[in-house]
């Protein structure tokens, strides 16, 4: 026995000799909700925990980045040379957004690392908020470490049990697949049947799923993984080892596999732990926004929230084409004239079209209109490693810009551009500020990016820091040509929007498009506010009233898996201040009185409710209109039809409203009776009480205005 205790002293006595101050450091969130403790263990490896009112929710995880062609990767070997903590507390006003202002308060510890023998300095910042945990690493101006490249980070993220996931397969190139529910202990033998098609996909693991990540633990406690403030780094994904359940970082790799290159000093994106016992407040949570930098555009004047129609869904679903012409089996732009080519009857980009648009915004109070195809080069853009694709100025015989330009003035409406890539980066930052200048001369003050296929240069992926880069760099190119950009394709947000508020929106997941392209899950979009949306707003563009889309197309089968009001739920609970009316004009002059909704519902907010709330099952939110008193709520549900009951009491006192319900009929469902809706007006106040049937895929919609 005594020869035990004097290995345990010798053992502690070399510990402290080796890593002085390895004394556990501990915080505590504002609120006093959330305690994190930060160590070094065993050889000098850093190692944090978090716990949720008193409950572990991250078991001791370890820290570190491994380094390419380097003997000693900065894992292990370290020592604190100093610690800090400070509190901050401050209100932030939002360009657009779901709040009039935010609040960002948090208590931070710093802490310095020194790693034995190479004397290299490593940074760790950990800031804990009311609403969950972020961190980062830092690499300050440094002797001994200046150009490094990560071979991989090995940030942990060790669960407590065996969680209920929402998840989609970790993928370097794609985010479109459709959420699955399961264990976590389950993903490897449903990752198979969760790898759906994509023109540009590229799996790494079995275990491997995509943050944003949304758990529920047996306890009913909610956790969302994420990051925050994505530049100039590779996208983060997790590799699960289900052995352990233990979360793992997991970098996007580039043509080469390294995953990503450093110059100090540097600090790398926040990792983010959202943790409540309440759903409704992953929904809320500014975490993502307030770990981004404060806004950098001095003017953002120019920066509006926007409604539009667009020369869309009718290509989607197969009615017509984006190309102009079937003649030729490929295109060089420049040589190919296409003054001497048949146009194929089919092509939707033609002014004549275009201007019935234009009308069709004017007349019911939109702001813009977005037109794709106009531009030449649509005749082979798609599956040809094609480097020089589009030249984003050069319109088809069909499609009159100044013509067009005129057009919509006269009637107060922002024509929107479209740049489709193809995927071509180095073909896009080629042109793009004769695109942006074009832009400028023809009135066109947002644009709809798209990277659709495999990347050029070739081998780089979606998500890789060199993509990373160029999606910032033509965001921050586009804010000197005052243009706000919505992004498809590009890598998921992770709250850049605080920063350059001129990105106004992102595709990067499964979008209303593949409603026409065989469906979504119908709980789509009860899980996609847990997920996609933590990081930013998404272009998700809803609206469709015509379920059946062989009415459209008699060749295409595909069935939209949702009710009318469920459509209409979406601008209020899918949130963006980028909503488009996606259907074609034709089908909402069928259904005039639900149109009136998607007409009468804002796109900017003083403040929002999240009334209800569960991943996957159903999501209530009301919010206040800009600049008014009206409010607009939304409900949408996921698979099994429920009775949703929500207090009112979010109304003014002393008010009387006037609520306009939109509600799924007693018969109603997303695939047998989408199309049956009921529509009734009643007074409420703040006492009000509202019980309403949600149908299964269905919901309801509110327009709250006072009297």
């Amino acid at each position: 026995m005594i020869y035990k205790m004097k290995k345990i002293f010798f053992a502690i006595a070399v510990s402290i000799l080796l890593f002085p101050r390895a004394i556990a450091q501990q915080l505590k969130s504002p609120n006093g909700d959330f305690s994190m403790g930060f160590t070094l263990v065993d050889d000098g490896i850093p190692v944090y925990n978090l716990s949720y009112k008193n409950q572990e929710v991250i078991k001791r995880s370890k820290l570190g980045l491994e380094l390419k062609n380097d003997e000693k990767s900065l894992l292990s070997g370290f020592s604190i040379t100093d610690t800090q903590t400070t509190t901050f507390d401050d209100t932030w006003v939002p360009v657009w957004g779901e709040v009039n202002e935010i609040r960002n308060r948090y208590n931070e510890l710093k802490v310095d690392l020194k790693q034995e023998g190479t004397e290299r300095v490593l940074r760790l910042r950990f800031r804990l908020f009311d609403d969950g945990l972020g961190f980062r690493y830092e690499f300050p101006e440094q002797p001994g470490l200046t150009y490094v490249v990560i071979k991989e980070e090995r940030t942990q993220f060790a669960m407590t049990g065996d969680h209920t996931a929402f998840w989609i397969p970790g993928d370097y190139d794609t985010q479109e697949y459709d959420y699955t529910e399961s264990k976590l202990s389950e993903i490897r033998g449903k990752m198979e049947a969760a790898i759906t098609p994509n023109v540009s996909q590229t799996q790494f693991s079995p275990t491997g799923v995509q943050t944003s990540l949304m758990m529920k633990t047996d306890t009913g406690i909610y956790i969302n993984l994420h990051e925050a403030a994505l530049i100039d780094y590779p996208c983060m994904h997790l590799n699960l080892d289900d052995s352990n359940m233990v979360f793992q970082s997991w970098l996007t790799p580039d043509a080469r596999g390294d995953k990503g290159y450093i110059q100090a000093p540097f600090e790398t994106p926040w990792r983010t732990i959202i943790v409540s016992d309440d759903a409704r407040d992953i929904l809320s949570s500014k975490m993502t926004l307030n770990l981004n930098e404060p806004c950098k555009i001095p003017d953002t004047s120019w920066i509006k929230p926007v409604k539009y129609v667009g020369v869309w869904w009718e290509m989607i679903t197969g009615k017509r084409s984006w190309s102009y012409t079937n003649d030729f089996p490929s295109v060089k732009l420049g040589k190919t004239d296409y003054s001497k080519a048949s146009p194929n009857g089919t092509h939707a980009a033609n002014t004549e079209h275009v201007k019935e648009y234009i009308d069709f915004a004017a007349e019911n109070g939109f702001d813009g209109v977005l037109v794709e195809g106009w531009n030449q080069g649509w005749e082979d853009w798609f599956g040809n490693s094609k480097d020089y694709v589009f030249d984003f100025v050069t319109p088809y015989p069909d499609f009159d810009v100044a013509e067009i330009h005129q057009y919509a003035k006269s009637k107060g409406i922002k024509m929107i551009m479209h740049h489709e890539t193809s995927g071509s980066v180095r073909n896009y930052e080629r042109h793009l500020d004769k695109a942006y200048q074009f832009m400028n001369d023809h009135g066109y003050e947002a644009v709809k990016s798209g990277y659709v296929g495999d990347i050029i240069p070739r081998g780089e992926y979606h998500y890789g820091q060199w993509l990373v880069n160029h999606y910032q760099y033509a965001l921050e190119k586009a804010a000197d040509y005052k243009v706000m950009v919505n992004a498809h394709e590009a890598v998921r947000p992770t709250g850049i929007s605080r920063t350059y508020p001129n990105l106004i929106g992102n595709e990067s997941a499964r979008g209303t498009e593949y409603q026409a392209f065989g469906g979504n899950k119908p709980n789509h979009v009860t899980v996609l506010p847990f997920t996609r949306l933590v990081g930013g707003p998404m272009d998700y563009t809803p609206g469709i009233f015509e379920m059946d889309i062989s009415k459209l197309n008699p060749e295409n089968t595909s069935h939209v898996n949702a009710t009318i009001v469920n459509q209409l739920a979406l601008y209020v609970t899918m949130y963006s201040p980028l909503q488009m009316a996606a259907d074609l004009p034709e089908n909402y002059k069928r259904f005039p009185d639900a149109f009136q909704f998607i007409k009468d519902v804002a796109v900017d907010w003083d403040d929002s409710k999240y009334l209800e709330a569960e991943p996957g099952r159903y999501i209530t939110v009301a919010r206040k209109e800009k600049g008014a008193s009206n409010w607009f709520v939304g409900n949408v549900n996921g698979n099994e039809a429920r009775t949703s009951k929500i207090k009112l009491d979010f109304l003014e006192k002393g008010k009387k409203y006037t609520a306009t319900i939109y509600a799924d009929a007693s018969d109603a469902h997303y695939k047998t009776n989408p199309q049956a809706y009921k529509i009734s007006t009643k007074t409420v106040t703040y006492r009000s009480f509202l019980k309403l049937r949600s149908a299964s895929g269905g919901g309801y919609a509110i327009s709250i205005i006072e009297k």
